[in-house]
C-alpha cells in the first residue's frame, strides 16, 4: 500500500522544512521500518534515533500524526489515509532531524533529587517484600524508562521552563514512598517551590501518552496529598 511519509527535516545552518517521501507499506510496516529504509536507499542525511526496534528502549520516540509515539510500535496501516506526518518531539533542544537533545530530560531529575539517597546504616541490599503496601503504592510508577514522551506532551512544560515535568514528578514520587531514602526533606523544598507541585494542571497529557501504562498524574496527586498530611502535621 502506498503512504506519503512527511517528515520534519533541520540541520544547523539551515531552515526548517518538511519532507515528503512516498513509501510502500505492508500491514506490519511501522514509521520506523518507513525510517530506516528511506535512511538506507534513498537518504542517508536523514537523522533519527532508535536502538532495540522491538519496544523495549523508547529510543525511537517521536510525533506521530500530531501525537507523542514510539516508531518501532507505531503501524502506518494503523494511521489511516493521507499523508503521515512525522516529526521531533516538543519541548526539547533540537540536534537533527528527528534527533533530540535528552540531557534536559536528566537534568529535571537532577533537580528534584531523582536518584535514590540511602541511609548510612541501610543495608546493601535492601528489600522490600513484593506485597507489601509500600511496593503495591509504588509499583504503578517504577517503569519508567526516559523515553521522554510525556515531557514532550506536557503544555506545562512548554510554558514554565522550571517546571520538572511528568517524569521528574513520578520519580520523586516513587523516592518519597520509599522507606530506604532519606533524601525526602532535600526533596520536598523542590516540590513545595512555586515552579513544581503547584503549576501542573492535571490535564493528564502525560498519562494519555506513556507506552508503559504509567500514570504519572496520579503521581502528582499523590505528591499533593502527601504534601498537604505533611504542611498539617500528620506525615
Amino acid at each position: 500500500m502506498p503512504t506519503t511519509l512527511s517528515v520534519f527535516r533541520w540541520s544547523r545552518g539551515e531552515r526548517e522544512r518538511w519532507q515528503a517521501f512516498d513509501v510502500e507499506a505492508g500491514p506490519d510496516t511501522t514509521v520506523l521500518d518507513a525510517l530506516v529504509e528511506l535512511q538506507r536507499r534513498r537518504d542517508p542525511t536523514l537523522a533519527f534515533r532508535y536502538a532495540c526496534r522491538v519496544g523495549m528502549c523508547g529510543s525511537c520516540a517521536m510525533v506521530v500524526d500530531g501525537r507523542e509515539r514510539w516508531a518501532c510500535r507505531t503501524r502506518l496501516a494503523t494511521l489511516g489515509p493521507g499523508p503521515v506526518t512525522v516529526r521531533p518531539l516538543y519541548h526539547f533542544p533540537l540536534l537533527r532531524d528527528l534527533v533530540v537533545d535528552m540531557a534536559p530530560f536528566t537534568d529535571r531529575l537532577r533537580r528534584v533529587g531523582g536518584a535514590l539517597a540511602p541511609a548510612p546504616e541501610a543495608e546493601a541490599y535492601a528489600l522490600i517484600p513484593a506485597g507489601s503496601t509500600e511496593r503495591r503504592e509504588i509499583d504503578p510508577a517504577i517503569e519508567c524508562i526516559g523515553c521522554g514522551m510525556c515531557v514532550s506532551a506536557c503544555t506545562m512544560v512548554a510554558h514554565n521552563a522550571r517546571f520538572p515535568g511528568p517524569a521528574a514528578l513520578n520519580r520523586a514520587f516513587t523516592l518519597q514512598r520509599d522507606s530506604r531514602d532519606i533524601g525526602g526533606e532535600a526533596r520536598w523544598s523542590v516540590l513545595l517551590s512555586d515552579d513544581a507541585l503547584a503549576r501542573c494542571h492535571g490535564q493528564g497529557n502525560c498519562t494519555e501518552v506513556c507506552p508503559m501504562g504509567l500514570a504519572p498524574t496520579t503521581s502528582i496527586i499523590r505528591l499533593r496529598q502527601m504534601a498537604m498530611r505533611r504542611l498539617l502535621g500528620f506525615g
